[in-house]
């Protein structure tokens, strides 16, 4: 994707009228951000067949990384071909192998934490993932964070905790053994480990981009290319019967696009922001989650994400707004 040169147009315009048109599209890029993580979790219900997933996770990830690989190189083609003359070596692809296998790691973490553990407190404990992240980003990119950003992200962490523990309420059908958690000590370590990884995959990416002088486009064509290898050497050890496009359907497809296209998009982010806008994009979503979940299947709003809502309100006006 282009944001340097908004695709290409500004150079028609006067600086102003292009400051305007990036503003203009880094907005809408956040909110379609947004919007695509919001719409994730719905879209995964929609897709079930009798309450269950009826195609193979490992299939579906192996096609989104392939799609942000062909995306990555028709954008490249078409964006910055004037750029391919630049003297590019195994070197600069290297350091994203080893992007692909954190993030590949990560993927794997989710599948096997459910073993240990309720999907309810996978939730609510996956939000701590929010404070190492930002640690591990003030640590190794040596951005330092004040205070009040700190208690700004601690709120952002509460807010995540207060909506994935109450926030959407099923009163009908809810049973009450619904509202307790279980985890066991392996689930906590692993819990901890995924954590780790998700923060260290996401700051170690942010600084290879920015570290290399190279078109975002090309930086992904590597990235995606480690990340299609390693997925689909996943799939094919996988004990999965479920066969690669089995139990396919028009939701899965959209959630393989959006997917891609967010890929994409958290790239421009970290490539020309940092690691703190996307944990900020991520716990925005919750209200498009909210919105759609009480439209599709008919749950309702608890006190829990009005507080969220405040909260990330709250947050993002002592982050950014506060001077």
């Amino acid at each position: 994707m282009c944001l340097d040169n908004a695709c290409g147009v500004h150079n028609s315009l006067s600086p102003a009228a292009s400051a305007v048109l990036k503003k203009a599209l880094w907005g809408l890029m956040l909110l379609l951000s947004v919007i695509i993580y919001g719409a994730h979790a719905p879209l995964l219900t929609l897709c079930k067949d009798h309450g269950k997933i009826p195609f193979s996770a490992s299939s579906v990830v192996v096609l989104i990384e392939l799609t942000k690989l062909l995306l990555s190189l028709v954008f490249l083609l078409v964006w910055d071909w004037r750029q391919l003359r630049l003297s590019v070596s195994w070197l600069h692809a290297a350091p994203f192998a080893l992007s692909a296998l954190l993030y590949a790691a990560n993927n794997n973490l989710v599948v096997h934490m459910q073993l240990f553990m309720d999907p309810s407190t996978f939730q609510v404990l996956s939000n701590l993932k929010i404070g190492s992240t930002a640690l591990l980003y003030s640590m190794f990119l040596h951005q330092r964070l004040t205070p009040r950003k700190w208690v700004a992200l601690f709120l952002l962490t509460t807010a995540g905790v207060f909506y994935t523990r109450g926030g959407l309420r099923d009163f009908q059908h809810s049973p009450a053994s619904d509202m307790e958690l279980h985890i066991t000590p392996v689930g906590l370590l692993l819990i901890s480990v995924y954590c780790l990884v998700s923060g260290l995959s996401a700051v170690y990416t942010e600084a290879v981009l920015k570290a290399q002088d190279l078109p975002l486009n090309l930086q992904n064509l590597f990235l995606y290319f480690f990340g299609v290898l390693l997925n689909v050497a996943i799939h094919l050890f996988s004990t999965s019967s479920t066969g690669f496009l089995e139990g396919f359907s028009v939701w899965v497809l959209l959630i393989i696009v959006s997917q891609a296209l967010n890929g994409l998009i958290m790239s421009v982010v970290m490539k020309h922001s940092n690691n703190i806008t996307r944990l900020f994009v991520i716990s925005s979503s919750v209200m498009v989650n909210a919105l759609l979940s009480v439209l599709l299947f008919r749950l309702h709003l608890t006190a829990f994400f009005f507080l969220s809502v405040l909260l990330i309100g709250l947050a993002v006006h002592l982050y950014y707004g506060v001077k």
